[in-house]
């Protein structure tokens, strides 16, 4: 294990929140810390067009804004999804669709240009889904991604996700599995890995917090970039799950138990830094 020097003391991995806080105070005003949101900053619902973040998380993120050089979103969600969520705080960067949109401060969303030309193949899907599958799949359309929803109806599963590989293999779109639902998306290289990786810049400390597979990218982002730079310190922070909590937990630094307990977490965190 690679060791990480926090003052005089020498890390290596694993490590506890408490090393890993500490390690951060040092470089706290060069610390981006990232966050997926449904799972991570909210509770995963049945219907995700009402999700909301998790009450503390809003206050937590506010206090922990002053002491770090950065916070952002990175989630599945459209930016304007999140822009609502988090129009109270509109310091926070946010990166939508898996990297295909951004918007940095509160400015305006940038979506990426070779996803573009694919937003007519998206809306002929989602209208091919409402009309193929099962009226129990939430079908979610997203401009420039198409999520196919069976968790208020498990037993579908198998039948949404041929679907979706054969609709997949017809378009020429990627799939992206998740917390019972499968998306497809244009086939451009963009994901939280690619997001993470870019977005760390000059940065010399960033944590990333997720709860899906899709995030485990972000966390080998972070790998790959402590494997470069030996003054870069990154944690992984797992939230737990039933679904897809042992895998993304088996790649983390640290695990928390829920949505809540990150925000507890969090304002723990501020007085830690501080």
């Amino acid at each position: 294990m690679r060791p990480y020097k926090t003052g005089d003391q020498l890390l290596t991995r694993p490590v506890t929140a408490e090393q890993a806080w500490k390690a951060t105070a040092g470089r706290a005003g060069r610390c981006v810390m990232f966050f997926d949101f449904d799972g991570t900053l909210a509770p995963v619902g049945d219907d995700p067009t009402t999700v909301q973040p998790v009450a503390k998380v809003m206050a937590a993120l506010d206090a922990l804004a002053e002491v770090v050089q950065r916070i952002a979103i990175v989630s599945a969600r459209p930016v304007d999804f999140l822009r609502d969520r988090f129009a109270a705080a509109p310091h926070v960067d946010l990166y939508g669709l898996y990297g295909l949109e951004h918007s940095h401060g509160g400015g305006e969303t940038v979506t990426e240009p070779a996803a573009l030309p694919w937003i007519p193949a998206m809306e002929e899907l989602a209208a091919r889904a409402r009309t193929e599958l099962p009226a129990a799949v939430l079908i979610e359309y997203k401009r420039l991604s198409v999520a196919l929803h069976w968790r208020t109806s498990p037993q579908l599963a198998t039948t949404v996700e041929a679907w979706a590989t054969a609709e997949a293999e017809r378009l020429g779109l990627r799939v992206q599995a998740g917390r019972m639902v499968i998306e497809l998306k244009p086939p451009v290289d963009s994901d939280k890995g690619k997001v993470i990786g870019t977005a760390i810049g000059s940065a010399g400390c960033a944590w990333y917090f997720g709860d899906d597979v899709s995030d485990i990218k972000a966390f080998n982002a972070l790998r790959a970039r402590e494997a470069a730079d030996p003054d870069f310190f990154g944690i992984c922070v797992a939230v737990a799950n039933p679904e897809t909590g042992q895998e993304v937990a088996s790649a983390a630094d640290l695990t928390l138990d829920s949505p809540e307990a990150l925000a507890d977490f969090l304002t723990e965190a501020v007085h830690e830094l501080r």
